[in-house]
């Protein structure tokens, strides 16, 4: 059966991490849906988690399913709060969508302690700087 299955490479997609305030430390992030496509992207549906290992124990947030509608083409949408106390967690976003009729998934992984000031870069089509995944 899996053989049958038409699975496609996923590009021009990313998920990006903004702080709310790029010079504390302490501050809520922002988490986007970017698309780099240069067509709509439609029925986004995100899966949201953490774990990770954390002082020896295994640590693990709730999942949280998210759903954009519509992303059209060089747009972003955010679409989750996240706080700093996670960044010492492994933070998955399984992201799913269909362009031009077709199903397309990845999982977006943000390594433990990689959510950090000093591996921010600007972020296409938002202007900020952020952690980005794509």
């Amino acid at each position: 059966m899996k053989k049958d299955l038409n699975i496609e490479e996923v590009k021009d997609i990313a998920i990006a991490m903004v702080p709310d305030q790029p010079e504390s430390a302490s501050t809520e992030w922002s988490v986007y849906f970017v698309n780099l496509k240069s067509v709509t992207v439609s029925n986004v549906l995100i899966n949201a988690e953490a774990r990770g290992m954390v002082g020896g124990e295994e640590k693990h947030t709730a999942t949280l399913r998210f759903f954009l509608k519509d992303v059209e083409a060089n747009s972003f949408k955010k679409f989750e709060l996240i706080f700093p106390d996670t960044f010492a967690l492994n933070n998955q976003y399984w992201v799913s969508f269909y362009e031009d009729g077709k199903i397309f998934d990845k999982k977006y992984i943000f390594a433990a302690n990689t959510i950090s000031q000093d591996r921010m870069v600007m972020i296409p089509l938002l202007n900020k700087p952020g952690v980005m995944v794509h």
